[in-house]
């Protein structure tokens, strides 16, 4: 499978209030539970009242339409970047899967994930 990386620098944020679930452009994650609003967006998306943000993540996605009977895909990409001490965000969507890592590991994700079979569309 191919990977390809997001051009953009994303923030991860939340909200334990009600807040409003607003359009931010091309790419905004929302997820709402019963303790929690959260949002990954482009940093300079992110709205100035977050309760709670971390930035400097950057993404890659895993390229075409996953079908649902495929297994193991996340598991094998979050596994071989914690072999490395990576840690990750993780968003899923209706087609494929979004990973997030500190834009300090951009390097060594690559490297390690390359080792492993994956390949990139686009290289860092």
């Amino acid at each position: 499978m191919q990977l390809e990386w997001l051009s953009k620098e994303f923030a991860v944020a939340k909200w334990t209030r009600e807040h409003k679930i607003e359009e931010l452009g091309e790419f905004s994650f929302w997820s709402r539970t019963d303790q929690e609003l959260s949002l990954v967006c482009p940093t300079e998306c992110l709205p100035q009242d977050v309760e709670k943000h971390e930035d400097g993540w950057v993404g890659f996605r895993v390229v075409g339409q996953m079908d649902f009977s495929l297994v193991g895909i996340l598991a094998g990409i979050s596994g071989c970047l914690a072999e490395k001490d990576i840690s990750i965000f993780a968003v899923s969507t209706f087609d494929t899967d979004y990973i997030f890592i500190k834009k300090d590991n951009v390097l060594l994700a690559q490297k390690q994930l390359e080792l492993k079979g994956w390949n990139f569309k686009n290289k860092k």
